[in-house]
């Protein structure tokens, strides 16, 4: 890999004059290195910028980021690159997301690129092959190797060409609005601490739980997410995930109780594992649903579940004609929240409605069919409303 030219920006001073330039700027590109495999928050360990012809490595070890957030809430569109991780990073620094935002990933999925990695867009659109380099080594220590520096460069150095070609392409389909709003959709995502009374529906075993082992393991599950955030830590170093199932499945009354579970750690001090029995013993008294647990819609109705299957087909056909990551078109899950009147369901409004899910809401309420149209395609097509009996099209006598 051929160095890349940059600086590296480790005082306030250094950083001032990056937010100077930065600051009527109207894109950069921006990455980030960071960890989170010991902590609960992600621990940022390097910001990368690049914009005309300047690109700068920013140490945050070394300087307070926060200052960063004038950039960010300038009117300069953040060109990022599976930017989902960057921001939850950006909002913990800054306190602060980007006014605008533009991911790569997501902008390329409209030309039929399926969430493709930055080194796949280097090649496709500049022929610049990237190598793995020092993607998982310790970006934390310090001083960080010429090896990362330059990797790390590598990551922001053509992202801004990758961006104009991008928009120049998505202009080209008259599909730069789709991809602006998706962009905007994941900008506006809800992210930072997860819900404490979700985190039960991250350990597969405890969904399938009912009743008041469920409420045992949602509420042990959900003080193990609040006491990881406290102390920054993985929850797996609370307890773990088979510990929380113990508990919920034999709800343990003393210290004793605790310690014949699986996965449960003895060493933990008594007023840890005072809590733990209290959590439990609330949880007996009261096992009372969350709201989020509430179904507030009523499960697909049986005469539309086949449909589900005959329509995904066609939107996978329809995502390959257009070139369209298919899953940026339509899941299975906003099929069946659009058969299911699912408020919310996002093949209701935009551009989706008008590609997708209008024609499905025809298709169900039988103004049009689904054909084959040759070659295995299939279309939505009016309906004739001439029934066909056996092979020989003749309808049935009165």
């Amino acid at each position: 890999m051929t160095p890349t030219e940059h600086r590296y920006v480790s005082t306030a001073a250094e950083l001032d004059d990056v937010i100077a330039a930065l600051i009527d700027q109207p894109a950069y590109a921006l990455d980030t290195e960071f960890h989170r495999e010991k902590t609960y928050f992600p621990k940022l360990a390097l910001m990368q910028l690049a914009w005309d012809d300047d690109l700068v490595l920013v140490d945050p070890l070394a300087v307070d980021l926060t200052p960063f957030r004038a950039v960010l809430e300038s009117d300069a569109t953040a060109v990022i690159h599976a930017a989902d991780q960057d921001l939850e990073v950006l909002l913990l620094a800054c306190g602060a997301l980007p006014t605008m935002l533009f991911d790569t990933q997501i902008a390329a999925g409209f030309i039929g690129m399926s969430t493709p990695s930055l080194a796949t867009l280097y090649e496709r659109f500049l022929g610049v092959r990237v190598g793995k380099g020092d993607r998982l080594t310790d970006w934390l220590q310090r001083p960080l190797t010429a090896d990362q520096l330059n990797y790390a460069a590598t990551d922001v150095v053509h992202l801004l060409e990758i961006h104009s070609m991008l928009t120049q392409d998505l202009e080209s389909r008259g599909r730069l609005r789709w991809a602006l709003d998706e962009c905007e959709n994941q900008r506006l995502r809800s992210r930072g601490q997860r819900d404490p009374e979700e985190a039960y529906r991250r350990i597969k075993e405890a969904r399938q739980l009912r009743g008041r082992t469920r409420a045992v393991a949602r509420a042990v599950a959900a003080w193990r997410e609040r006491r990881a955030a406290e102390l920054d830590i993985p929850v797996r170093y609370v307890i773990s995930d088979i510990a929380v199932l113990g508990i919920a499945q034999r709800p343990p009354q003393h210290r004793r109780d605790l310690e014949k579970i699986r996965g449960f750690d003895r060493g933990l001090r008594d007023d840890v594992v005072a809590q733990i029995l209290d959590v439990v013993r609330r949880a007996l008294d009261d096992p009372t649903p969350e709201p989020s647990e509430v179904v507030v819609t009523a499960p697909l109705d049986r005469d539309l579940r086949p449909a589900v299957a005959l329509i995904s087909a066609w939107v996978s056909q329809m995502a390959r004609d257009l070139q369209i990551d298919a899953t940026l078109l339509a899941t299975r899950g906003d099929l069946e929240a659009l058969l299911g009147d699912a408020p919310g369901a996002r093949l209701r409004e935009g551009w989706r409605a008008e590609l997708v899910g209008d024609p499905i809401r025809r298709l169900v309420s039988g103004d049009v069919a689904v054909a084959f149209a040759g070659d295995g395609e299939l279309v939505i097509e009016e309906r004739s409303h001439r029934p066909v009996v056996g092979g020989s099209g003749a309808t049935p006598s009165a």
